[in-house]
């Protein structure tokens, strides 16, 4: 099995349950890591068993050998995707700059290019990480 048939047999399980996918990720010992986000409200343990039984249905785990984890993003997973950080405005986010500056803030706007904190506009290029801002 390929990513690219992985992706192919979860996406509509994912799009049914107001998810959507972040990161599909496939070793080479068959360790297949699913992990979704969802469109509103946060993840659920429902929404990762319909991923799971899905997958079952799709590739025979006797046959395919494979070992199978569906998760949500989490609050400690940088964001990976556009419909992430579209999702997260209005909300404060830590951003991890290249060369070490921590910036946090409310994430205002998302683009193609950069993305915009209060009111500084931070280019992806100078970007390492965003992840949303968890407050104590």
């Amino acid at each position: 099995m390929t990513k690219e048939q992985i992706i192919n047999a979860v996406e509509g399980a994912v799009e049914e349950r107001g998810c959507f996918l972040v990161e599909v990720t496939l070793s080479k010992d068959n360790d297949i890591e699913i992990v979704i986000e969802k469109k509103e409200g946060v993840v659920d343990w429902e929404d990762c068993a319909a991923i799971d039984k899905v997958m079952h249905e799709a590739f025979d785990q006797d046959v395919e050998d494979y070992a199978l984890t569906a998760s949500s993003a989490g609050l400690d997973r940088p964001f990976k995707v556009a419909k992430q950080f579209i999702k997260a405005i209005g909300t404060k986010v830590d951003v991890w700059l290249k060369g070490g500056k921590k910036v946090k803030g409310m994430l205002k706007a998302h683009s193609e290019e950069a993305i915009t904190v209060d009111e500084t506009v931070i280019p992806f290029a100078q970007i390492n990480s965003v992840r949303p801002y968890i407050e104590f």
